[in-house]
């Protein structure tokens, strides 16, 4: 037998007419090499056709080709001209364990027409789904067919996420996607408008629109009448408090809308007032106030005195408790003070430990009795959304039981919070010298003592302009007279202080690190006031020099006004502000940032651009320059956090006359250039 007999005779693979229809063995099926498609499918993608083959089966046929080897001999396996995503579907369905590898696909043969060519026309003639046919038919497959969000999303292979953005497009007014449908409304703004499903208002805002149709313009006038879940009473009540009152909440679900909005306003207010009462009444059990009153807002013109805590000292037993509390704090500081993370335990126990040094803390200040049952407190909610207390308020009626006794405190807008600080008065309870003099003028006719006081201020005048020192007193004093003790009319230097409150032109200012800080220093002035204001002039005077100059500081920078108004005929005033900002070294970045709710959020997108090329970089602001007015805020607010960059109105301008205090100025110097 020759070797050539020997040899092993081949299989030959039959190969199905071109056209036919036939099943093949998922692991008989390649990537053809002539597919046009080269961008690898997505996952997404093929988790999408995963999801719809589960579902519903291949609905469209593969395309294939006999696999041949070097000589032209068919291997076995076909080539996938048109169908590759469908393929890889079925092998992440494998891997999945829902299929066996040998699953048969249905396929159609053709070895006529060139790979590359059809794999080409298959994805180069066919048009794609309008976007709004398909928010369309995911809404009847919701209305028609009972699906959910999740049973739609199974089914093609998408978020549920995704299929409920789908169906509240598809829920827009009919008018306004047919707008989108002739390219008359883009598909941002269509998202706006989706905002809310109630149609009459969709078409009636976009009836409002003139020339201005960015979305966030639709999203605002759409919401207008709602409040905002990062409103101070949203936060303060609690979105899950006011859901379980029956409450609804709007949810935008194209853009992050930090908890939606609020559309139940009259609801949201009751729980607001009805809370805030809440608090009063415990605080005013707690505390023994005569009154309470809960405020949305401090109500500046309250018209009434404050009283202060005084200073006392810890009984034995506290102090002992406080040491004791303190030298734990300590310990257990130096203990962990290089742990990257504390353990809970330990974290809980500085906890405990902040809390109860802090309530013993508090126990070092307290309110004169008398003031507790006759005084109140305001409890007004914050702009972060917290509960904000504001105690020892006396009413004028409550004041009439003690003789002789005036209303004292500051006026209203006396400082940023407007919370009114007042020192009692007692001005008929006149000194044994001033008794004399009474006596005396009795004698004279009302002529004689106009006279002769006339007499008497002329020599003031002529003493007191040599005695530098003590007109600064006199000045303090009157200042102070009349900031801290209200209607005690007891100051002889005629100056009066008017006090601008910066709360109506900016709101939360009160709430800011700067509005503590002054409210602080204010209360802290307050505190060590004369309760009669007869002993002021004896404490003005008492004070040692430093003091003194800065309660005179103090005094007088409560009357500072460098608040631009429209149509503000001051321009001088605001020239000199400039000045004064330079002679104090004024510098705004320690008082004030860039944020989105202070400046970035309330200019528009030329401007936050303009603000990130400054304070960043060209190239900062050129990465921002694509985005929307709302994300392109928030990046610009973290962009800027890390620099000094203030808008032009907050800048104190760096000019020889403004580098310095005017400590080595003449008086009449300073003034005149301020008046230029």
């Amino acid at each position: 037998m020759s070797a050539k007999q020997l040899e092993p005779v081949k299989h030959v693979e039959i190969i199905p007419a071109s056209g036919t229809e036939v099943l093949i063995p998922l692991n008989k099926l390649k990537k053809s090499p002539n597919n046009a498609r080269k961008t690898p499918h997505s996952e997404a993608s093929i988790e999408a056709y995963a999801a719809s083959i589960a579902a519903k089966g291949i609905l469209q046929n593969l395309v294939v080709e006999p696999e041949l080897d070097g000589e032209g001999v068919a291997t076995g396996f076909y080539l996938v001209t048109i169908g590759e995503g469908r393929r890889l579907a079925q092998l992440l369905r494998v891997k999945r364990k829902e299929i066996k590898k040998t699953e048969p696909i249905r396929c159609v043969i053709d070895t006529k027409n060139d790979a590359h060519e059809i794999s080409l026309d298959e994805n180069v003639t066919r048009e794609n789904m309008h976007p709004a046919d398909q928010f369309e038919a995911f809404r009847r497959l919701a209305e028609e067919r009972g699906f959910g969000a999740e049973e739609i999303a199974a089914r093609f292979g998408v978020t549920p996420h995704v299929v409920r953005q789908r169906l509240r497009l598809g829920a827009v007014s009919p008018k306004l996607i047919q707008l989108y449908r002739e390219g008359n409304l883009a598909l941002d703004q269509l998202m706006a408008f989706a905002i809310t499903d109630d149609v009459v208002r969709q078409e009636s805002v976009y009836e409002r629109l003139s020339y201005d149709r960015e979305p966030s313009t639709i999203r605002r006038l759409l919401t207008e009448t709602h409040v905002a879940a990062t409103d101070r009473r949203a936060r303060f009540v609690g979105l899950e408090a006011y859901i379980d009152a029956g409450g609804t909440i709007l949810r935008d679900l194209f853009t992050e809308d930090r908890g939606g909005y609020l559309e139940d306003v009259a609801l949201l207010d009751l729980l607001v007032t009805a809370r805030l009462g809440r608090e009063a009444d415990t605080l005013r059990v707690a505390e023994g106030w005569k009154w309470t009153e809960p405020h949305l807002d401090f109500p500046h013109a309250h018209g009434m005195r404050r009283a202060y805590p005084h200073p006392v000292e810890l009984s034995a037993e506290d102090q002992a408790a406080l040491q004791a509390l303190q030298t734990e704090f300590d310990w257990l500081t130096e203990e962990h003070q290089t742990a990257e993370e504390l353990p809970d335990e330990v974290d809980a126990r500085f906890g405990q430990l902040e809390s109860q040094i802090e309530q013993l803390e508090a126990k070092r200040q307290a309110y004169d009795p008398g003031d507790v049952a006759r005084g109140g407190a305001f409890v007004v909610l914050n702009h972060d959304g917290t509960v904000r207390i504001e105690r020892g308020f006396i009413r004028p009626e409550d004041d009439k039981s003690q003789p002789e006794t005036g209303q004292e405190g500051a006026a209203q807008g006396q400082d940023e919070e407007g919370d009114g600080d007042h020192r009692a008065t007692r001005d008929g309870e006149a000194e044994d010298g001033e008794n004399e003099e009474e006596d005396e003028e009795q004698k004279l006719s009302d002529t004689l003592v106009r006279d002769l006081t006339a007499h008497r201020t002329l020599g003031l005048r002529l003493n007191l302009s040599e005695q530098p020192d003590v007109a600064i007193a006199a000045v303090t004093h009157a200042l102070a007279a009349q900031i801290f003790y209200i209607g005690a009319n007891a100051h002889v230097v005629g100056i009066q202080p008017v006090k601008t409150d910066l709360a109506t032109h900016a709101v939360g200012i009160e709430d800011t690190p700067a509005g503590k800080e002054w409210s602080d220093r204010h209360a802290n002035w307050a505190r060590q006031m004369p309760r009669d204001v007869g002993g002021l002039w004896e404490f003005v005077v008492e004070l040692d020099h430093d003091s003194r100059m800065a309660l005179f500081a103090h005094c007088t920078a409560l009357t500072v006004n460098a608040v631009k108004l429209p149509f503000d005929l001051r321009p001088r005033a605001l020239a000199a502000a400039g000045r004064l900002g330079g002679a104090v070294a004024l510098d705004m970045t320690g008082y004030w940032r860039p944020t989105v709710a202070s400046y970035l959020g309330r200019v528009t997108k030329a401007t936050i651009l303009d603000a990130v090329r400054e304070g960043v970089s060209e190239e900062a602001a050129e990465r921002l320059s694509g985005m929307k007015k709302v994300e392109m805020a928030a990046a610009a607010e973290q962009l800027l956090a890390t620099t000094d960059w203030l808008p032009p109105l907050l800048r104190t301008p760096k000019r020889d006359d403004q580098a310095r205090a005017p400590d080595g100025m003449q008086g009449h110097e300073f003034c005149s250039q301020a008046a230029e």
